[in-house]
């Protein structure tokens, strides 16, 4: 791989969520800071959306590495696209709690309310964190509502994060679960990056890799790249990596905006994407139309 070549510790630009490379652009620390806020003052249900790619899985982890674990207790559900019963088990064996083979839900709902009773009164809060709840089925949303019933005079017992794509406000509208909507406190919406965060972004990526030197991605790649990727971090990294790639392979230092140009046609996503199909289009047919006009002229100076 390129690392060598360019002075890098590791890659910068993978899309696995590592904590480390953490960005704090306006809206992913405007969030994070909400959220801490949120629950430390013992809010419900909080909400965090954003587009797909956008830093949500990222910024749930980030936020639960900053919880401190003597004062919380955390359930992390990656796919809440679970039933009812099979998130309650879950959420229990993610918070370390016994319970017998056999258990029905009503009995593990009765396990679960005592478990936050004894949370409490050893001074420790509950906090779960559900990624892609647009995903989850209505009546499992109506049964993590009833879940954080339970409370005292000041706060809840269970606090509820739900992480999801703009569909998931889509699903809080339906009439079976506005209860749900309506203990939601706190909302936050992740936006893509402005050219000036992009600048930012990579330069950030980059140091936390290990690279020291000024402008590996010259000006124009940067560009390019926020272009390209509609500031969104996932695609980015995709486009960036791929990118570095067709740098080392060329054996030059710097990346330029013909190796992001050649990055993003190797991109599949990018192609497949709305406003991408309707450059295409546009192109094709600007492109038929002046062929068409070439060959009407072709044929009036034949004639003429």
């Amino acid at each position: 791989m390129y690392r060598r070549h360019f002075g890098l510790h590791e890659l910068p630009f993978t899309i696995t969520p590592d904590t480390s490379f953490f960005f704090p652009d306006s809206s992913h620390q405007e969030a994070l800071n909400t959220l801490l806020v949120a629950v430390r003052s013992g809010e419900g249900f909080m909400k965090v959306t954003g587009e797909v790619g956008t830093g949500k899985t990222l910024l749930c982890r980030k936020f639960l590495s900053a919880l401190d674990h003597h004062e919380f207790v955390t359930a992390y559900i990656p796919n809440p696209y679970l039933q009812p019963m099979t998130l309650l088990l879950a959420i229990a064996d993610e918070v370390s709690l016994p319970y017998a083979p056999d258990v029905n839900q009503h009995q593990l709902l009765k396990l679960l309310s005592r478990y936050l009773i004894e949370a409490y009164a050893n001074r420790k809060r509950v906090v779960v964190c559900l990624d892609e709840a647009q995903a989850m089925p209505l009546e499992t949303l109506e049964c993590l509502r009833l879940l954080t019933n339970l409370e005292t005079e000041r706060r809840k017992l269970l606090q509820v994060v739900l992480f999801g794509q703009p569909e998931l406000n889509e699903r809080l509208n339906q009439p079976s679960v506005r209860q749900l909507k309506q203990r939601i406190t706190f909302t936050c919406e992740l936006r893509p990056f402005t050219l000036k965060e992009t600048e930012l972004y990579v330069s950030h990526r980059l140091n936390v890799a290990g690279y020291r030197e000024p402008h590996l991605f010259e000006p124009g790649a940067v560009k390019r790249l926020h272009h390209g990727a509609r500031g969104i971090p996932r695609l980015m990294n995709i486009i960036a990596h791929k990118a570095l790639l067709a740098a080392f392979g060329e054996g030059a230092h710097t990346v330029t905006a013909g190796h992001v140009r050649a990055a993003m046609k190797d991109t599949e996503s990018l192609m497949s994407h709305p406003s991408w199909r309707h450059r295409l289009l546009r192109f094709l047919t600007v492109g038929v139309a002046l062929a068409a006009l070439g060959i009407g002229a072709l044929v009036w100076g034949h004639w003429s």
